[in-house]
């Protein structure tokens, strides 16, 4: 009965888990970074970001999902 119940949440986590990384978009990327401007900035050119860099992360999608900003009421 142990490992029934073992085997449930193990199952229950992994498919939690699998939900959660389709919907983070990780697998339909061929890298960790969209290229070696995405790669430069996240190791060097974070702390001081420019326009420049802001258009370049919207023209090549480095950020996945949009998120809209809903106001509290």
């Amino acid at each position: 009965m142990k490992r029934l119940i073992v085997l449930v949440l193990l199952s229950l986590f992994l498919f939690g888990c699998g939900a959660a990384a389709r919907e983070s978009e990780f697998w339909k990327h061929s890298s960790m970074y969209q290229g070696w401007g995405h790669m430069g900035f996240s190791m060097s050119g974070y702390q001081n970001p420019t326009a420049e860099t802001g258009k370049k992360s919207v023209d090549e999608g480095w950020w996945g999902i949009p998120v809209p900003y809903i106001p509290a009421k």
